[in-house]
C-alpha cells in the first residue's frame, strides 16, 4: 500500500514519508525541531517481531500521543526510547534512535544517563513505600546529589511542578502510599521532573485513575508542553484529542506492529489519510 501524499503548511523541513500513510507538518506548539528521530524500528521477544518498520520524527516542546488498539506495539515503542526494553528477557530492538542526535541504541551508550534525561511514568502509580520526601530525594540521590539545600530545593521545585506542593508540604514525611491515587500519579511524575529530563515518557498515565483525578493529572501534562516533551500512550482517544499536539496511529498487520498513519493531532481526528485510522478514530473498528 503506497502512502498518501504528504501535504505540508508552514515553514518546516522537507517531509518525511512514514510506515502506510502520510504525515502533514506544520507549526503546532512550537517551529518544529526533531527531539528524537527514529529511523526502520523493529522490536523482537523471543524472536517473534512485535513492531516494524517505524519510522518518524518526534518534535521537541511537543506532546505526541500513541494511539491504536492493545498489543499493536505502542508500549514497545515507547520502552526502546530509553533502552527499558534491554531489561526484557530475549528483547531484541533494531533500528535508528536518535535523541539530540545520538543514537541511544549503541552498546556503548550510559544507560543511566539515558534514563535521567528520559523519564518513565507507567500506567499504574508506583511510588516507594517511604516518605513522600525520599521518593523524591532518593533518585536524587542516587545521581549523585549530595548537598542537603539542593536536595531540598529540589523536592519542592517538582513538588511545585505537579501542583503537590500545598497539598503535602505539611507532612513530606508521611508515607507516600497515604496518598490518593491521583497524587501518588502526580508524586511520580515530580519524582521524574526532579532530574531534570528532557523527556517523559507516559504509558497510559491515567488509566489507573478516577475520572477527577485523571483530569488533575491530564491538566498537569498539558502544562508540560514546551518545557519538556512528552510521549504518550493513551487509549482514550478523547484524551489524546485535548493534549497532544501529534499523533501516531499504530496496527496490527499480518500479526505485526506498524505505524499506519502520523502528523498532527487535529488532522489525524478530522481528516486522517488512512482508511485505518479512519475507522480507528470514529469507532467502526478496534
Amino acid at each position: 500500500m503506497m502512502p498518501a501524499e504528504t501535504k505540508l503548511s508552514g515553514c518546516v523541513p522537507s517531509p518525511e514519508i512514514y510506515t502506510l500513510g502520510g504525515v502533514e507538518l506544520g507549526a503546532v506548539c512550537c517551529i518544529p525541531v526533531p527531539h528524537i528521530q527514529v529511523e526502520n524500528l523493529a522490536v523482537s521477544y523471543h524472536g517473534k517481531k512485535v513492531l516494524d518498520g517505524v519510522s518518524l520524527d518526534i518534535n521537541k516542546g511537543c506532546i505526541t500521543a500513541l494511539i491504536g488498539p492493545s498489543g499493536c506495539g505502542k508500549t514497545s515503542f515507547l520502552s526502546t526510547l530509553n533502552r527499558l526494553s534491554d531489561l526484557i528477557p530475549g528483547s531484541r530492538v533494531q533500528g535508528e534512535i536518535l535523541i539530540d542526535g545520538v543514537d541511544v541504541t549503541n552498546p556503548r551508550m550510559d544507560v543511566l544517563a539515558l534514563r535521567r534525561k528520559v523519564g518513565m511514568i507507567f500506567q499504574k502509580p508506583n511510588p516507594f513505600p517511604l516518605s513522600i520526601r525520599r521518593n523524591i530525594e532518593m533518585p536524587l540521590r542516587e545521581h549523585g546529589l549530595r548537598q542537603r539545600s539542593d536536595i531540598d530545593e529540589r523536592v519542592e521545585r517538582a513538588l511545585r511542578d505537579v501542583g503537590l506542593w500545598e497539598e503535602v508540604r505539611d507532612r513530606l514525611d508521611t508515607s507516600a502510599l497515604a496518598l490518593s491515587g491521583g497524587q501518588q500519579q502526580r508524586l511520580c511524575i515530580a519524582r521524574a521532573l526532579a532530574l531534570e529530563p528532557s523527556i517523559l515518557l507516559m504509558d497510559e498515565p491515567c488509566s489507573a485513575l478516577d475520572p477527577i483525578a485523571s483530569a488533575v493529572v491530564e491538566e498537569l501534562i498539558q502544562s508540560l508542553r514546551n518545557r519538556y516533551t512528552v510521549v504518550i500512550v493513551t487509549h482514550n482517544l478523547a484524551q489524546a484529542r485535548r493534549v497532544a499536539n501529534y499523533a501516531a496511529f499504530f496496527w496490527m498487520t499480518e500479526r505485526v506492529g506498524k505505524l499506519i498513519e502520523f502528523g498532527r493531532c487535529q488532522s489525524l481526528f478530522e481528516s486522517p489519510s488512512h482508511d485505518l485510522t479512519a475507522a480507528y478514530v470514529t469507532g467502526i473498528s478496534g
